[in-house]
């Protein structure tokens, strides 16, 4: 039996914790049994939450003046409270959950989430939230993603550049500057075409004066041999 003055003490400790809580959740209970108090106890500690079964009288003095104080109405009968000072989705996760799983024996009273009274209808509703280090996670997640495509879209400035120039370097003008070089090959077999018949004439040239020249030597030689055919006429003639 406790003495007045560890009420007393009892009442000043709940009265302090829950002031410095931001929810807490009124559950009663029918054919508890240890195993089942204690699994559900370690829910609620990993959660970061404590939790306590206390007198109807001593909550309702307790939450007097305090937020929760709209759930004063569901002390009655068995009472115990749940409260935390942490993130209030992730005690809203671990009550839900725990209530559907064992619903004949935890029965779900009232609640109250940053100054509001919840039913468990509302309770499931902020259960399904993420809770805030999911949404610390999604948000790094999605800062890291924009810092990367930044690096990427920075990184792709020089390269992009760079094959631009390339493909300049590469592309051939529009003004037709690169024409010379083209006409230039064109022009050498032209070049050697025109060059063909000079070294034919030059061979005919060479040619041309020799079969010239032969006549030219028959020619002489003929004078002599018709000289020498008259000359001998004569002493022929002469010597007849």
């Amino acid at each position: 039996m406790k003495t007045r003055e560890t009420k007393q003490k009892d009442l000043a400790a709940l009265t302090e914790s829950l002031s410095n809580s931001k929810s807490a959740m009124v559950v009663s209970f029918t054919k508890l049994t240890v195993s089942k108090d204690q699994e559900f106890r370690k829910s609620l500690r990993e959660a970061g939450a404590k939790y306590q079964v206390v007198k109807n009288t001593l909550a309702r003095i307790a939450v007097k003046g305090t937020q929760f104080e709209e759930a004063s109405g569901a002390f009655k009968g068995v009472t115990a409270i749940a409260w935390t000072e942490n993130d209030p989705v992730v005690l809203s996760k671990a009550i839900s959950k725990f209530m559907k799983e064992n619903a004949d024996i935890y029965t779900f009273k009232s609640g109250v989430v940053d100054g509001k009274l919840v039913d468990l209808q509302q309770l499931t509703t902020i259960a399904n939230l993420p809770s805030k280090e999911e949404l610390i996670s999604k948000l790094l997640y999605v800062i890291n993603s924009g810092a990367q495509r930044i690096v990427t879209v920075i990184n792709a400035v020089p390269r992009d550049l760079a094959v631009v120039i390339k493909q300049i370097g590469e592309a051939k003008p529009a003004d037709g500057s690169a024409a010379p070089a083209v006409e230039a090959k064109a022009e050498a077999p032209a070049a050697e075409v025109e060059e063909a018949p000079e070294v034919e004439e030059v061979a005919a040239a060479e040619e041309t004066p020799a079969a010239e020249e032969a006549p030219a030597a028959e020619a002489e030689a003929a004078p002599e041999g018709s000289a020498s055919a008259e000359e001998e006429a004569p002493a022929d003639e002469a010597a007849e």
